[in-house]
């Protein structure tokens, strides 16, 4: 829907109004490569997309905030008074936002009007939360007179996430979106926040999320098993190099020498694939620095291969459905992305493939597993932001 059309939706929701509507937008993300490395002090390189949520915000002249969504059929009209209380719905993304905004001394002296409309698929693992979250931050800090610092943002909307909606998520969702760029990804660290923008520039190539519509329900014991087994690693290693902090910060020729003191075979696995997908995410931003897509894709398939044998956190969905993405011609690199234990893959193909990689992997996953796979075709766009030009 383009802006003009969400704004006609808004009027009708809400009527006229002789107050200026602001649109503001922030993206969904991906992360391109570095699964499983923020708790391991270790790189992530993920990427804003070209879909994510827009809002829609006009001052009211009472104290009602009034919440809507053209996704969700859940509304709600608070009073200022009543900000703070929890609902178990969406509206608790913004709301939260909210309460950590009168935290900082920036509390709304009004009531708003909001409309929420999200073209990131629900339930596709591609950050819709961190989406609203931070597109409410920047919107409200912009309206209030606040700081609008896109790492701050990010780390408020994680709060947000942890203390107020009760999701014990890491900052890299919130920080792609709020800082994201056009054909660029981000390296970032996610202990530090240390950061940068490396070109992404695709060419005649686009970025297809499968999404496995296979519900991740091991995702939490199974994450705290692989933390366990991380630390039990790192703790045997330390003997070895004392200097060391995170298993991340070995470099595989160093994991080589002193492997072999890592007597369980499954925690040594572990371990590898940690100082090896570090590894490659560092030479990623070297090829993408050199345009070097073909090296790149590379890369993704042993991020998947290694995910899958080394820290064990695939599933036969996400195999199947890279598998067959790698049997079309045009599929430069496919991988697991996220979590895993289903969820997303995500593809390099060729523009001219396309077409025929949704057919085929879709026809092919379903044929394999019995479920129906979804494709999201996108490119890599910008943070959040405010628009122009919807009234």
């Amino acid at each position: 829907m383009s802006t003009q059309e969400l704004n006609r939706k808004f009027i009708e929701k809400y009527g006229e109004s002789t107050e200026e509507t602001r649109v503001f937008y922030a993206p969904g993300r991906v992360n391109l490569i570095g699964e499983h490395l923020d708790y391991n002090g270790g790189y992530v390189l993920p990427a804003a997309l070209e879909f994510g949520t827009f809002l829609f915000v006009r001052p009211r002249s009472d104290s009602k905030v009034q919440f809507a969504s053209t996704n969700l059929p859940y509304e709600a009209s608070l009073d200022l008074s009543e900000i703070g209380n929890k609902s178990g719905e969406w509206i608790d993304y913004p709301v939260g936002v909210l309460v950590e905004l009168a935290k900082k001394d920036l509390k709304l002296q009004h009531g708003y009007d909001l409309l929420f409309h999200g073209d990131i698929p629900n339930g596709s693992g591609l950050s819709s939360s961190a989406s609203i979250e931070v597109v409410t931050a920047f919107a409200f800090l912009t309206l209030l007179g606040g700081d609008t610092d896109t790492v701050e943002i990010a780390l408020l909307s994680q709060r947000v996430e942890n203390q107020y909606v009760g999701v014990n998520s890491g900052i890299m969702d919130q920080f792609a979106v709020a800082n994201g760029k056009r054909d660029h990804a981000i390296l970032l660290m996610c202990d530090t926040l240390e950061y940068s923008l490396i070109p992404f520039v695709t060419g005649s190539y686009k970025l297809v999320i499968g999404n496995t519509n296979k519900k991740r329900g091991l995702v939490d014991s199974k994450y705290n098993e692989r933390r366990s087994q991380c630390d039990e690693a790192l703790a045997i290693l330390k003997q070895e190099v004392p200097e060391l902090s995170y298993l991340a910060e070995l470099k595989p020729e160093q994991f080589e020498i002193h492997k072999d003191k890592i007597t369980d075979e499954t925690v040594r696995r572990r371990a590898k694939h940690v100082v090896e997908e570090n590894q490659r995410v560092l030479d990623s931003v070297e090829v993408l620095k050199a345009n070097n897509l073909k090296q790149f894709g590379q890369y993704m398939n042993d991020s998947h291969v290694s995910l899958r044998d080394l820290y064990e956190v695939s599933c036969l969905e996400l195999d199947v459905m890279v598998e067959e993405a790698q049997k079309i011609p045009g599929t430069l690199g496919a991988r697991m992305t996220g979590a895993g234990f289903g969820g997303c893959t995500v593809s390099l193909v060729h523009e001219d493939d396309v077409e025929r990689f949704i057919s085929e992997v879709g026809a092919a996953y379903t044929e394999r597993t019995g479920l129906t796979g979804e494709f999201y075709v996108c490119g890599i766009g910008n943070g959040v932001e405010e628009l122009k030009g919807a009234n």
